[in-house]
């Protein structure tokens, strides 16, 4: 499933992503997450989820996999915001910091993603996941890599 080959890669990737918000499609990892894009501009996006206990590891608190997954998504979608009709980017490297565990009991959270630089062949993006009382729980920054689509 390609997604953004679906809507349509005649699209910047701005319009691609606010089509994917318009009409609520969701990729496999944002289903099996529960997580949406809720907001998107030009360099910066916001993705928001809430963490279940289905998201668990052992210690009895979220996965760290679940926050790097949502910093993934903020940081892609950003730089994704700002492809030109026909590019795409990927993750190249994504570092994650874990400031503090979340529970369930945590409630939405929110990881806002935007550009650092772009050029013609890379993207560096930041991104930072807090709740809605504006806690810091984890923060990444990607480079990404631009290509033809």
């Amino acid at each position: 499933m390609n997604l953004f080959a679906e809507i349509g890669t005649h699209l910047s990737g701005l319009d691609r992503l606010r089509t994917m918000m318009k009409d609520g499609r969701l990729t496999g990892i944002e289903r099996t997450l529960a997580l949406r894009l809720i907001e998107v501009e030009e360099g910066r996006v916001v993705v928001e989820g809430t963490p279940s206990l289905q998201v668990y590891n052992p210690f009895g608190v979220v996965h760290g996999g679940y926050a790097a997954s949502i910093l993934d998504n903020a940081c892609g979608y950003a730089a994704q915001s700002m492809m030109a009709p026909g590019q795409m980017c990927t993750t190249l490297e994504l570092k994650v910091a874990y400031h503090k565990a979340m529970t369930e009991e945590t409630g939405p959270v929110r990881a806002e993603g935007k550009i650092v630089s772009i050029g013609r062949r890379a993207a560096f993006t930041e991104a930072r996941l807090t709740d809605i009382a504006g806690k810091l729980y984890a923060s990444a920054t990607s480079s990404l890599i631009v290509m033809s689509s």
